[in-house]
């Protein structure tokens, strides 16, 4: 594939985004995730940012993803990291619908209920209360159980990013 910057952008030809259970994925990420890139000197990188980095590299700072420093970048770098979070909560649901016996699936979707309390603690304004009554109401249901209510961080305080 060209084009990035006047150079040719090359190694996403092997880009591995399979299924939960394709055992090739195990062999190119030993975490069992995607997306996972195979350079062309045999070199695999798992993760989105890693991903993001090298590509930023390959196609020089006027065409970078990220601002190389400063408050942009420090912005961006959360959004990724959010995402990424994010995807990981998404990831688990999919677990529990495609490879967990639906005997053993909890009903309450724990995990989207740990990802909104999360963005709501980290990025409250990203998530606000009835913006989305379907994953409020599920919300509010495992939050109102006892196990939730003895492992909410009472005290956890959001750091400032500027």
């Amino acid at each position: 594939m060209g084009g990035a910057g006047g150079r040719e952008c090359r190694g996403s030809r092997n880009a591995v985004f399979t299924g939960l259970s394709d055992i090739a994925q195990l062999s190119t990420n030993p975490l069992g995730r995607i997306p996972s890139l195979i350079l062309d000197d045999g070199t695999t990188l798992i993760d989105s940012g890693a991903i993001l980095d090298w590509l930023d590299q390959q196609v020089g700072p006027e065409r970078a993803l990220l601002a190389a420093n400063g408050p942009a970048r420090q912005q961006a770098l959360q959004r990724i990291a959010l995402a990424s979070g994010t995807i990981d909560k998404v990831m688990g649901i999919g677990y529990e619908r495609l490879v967990r016996s639906e005997r053993y699936r909890w009903p309450d979707w724990i995990a989207t209920a740990c990802m909104m309390r999360y963005v709501r603690l980290a990025v409250h304004d990203l998530l606000p209360p009835g913006r989305y009554p379907t994953l409020d109401a599920v919300s509010d249901r495992c939050e109102a159980l006892p196990a939730f209510k003895a492992t909410y961080p009472a005290d956890y305080v959001v750091p400032s990013s500027g």
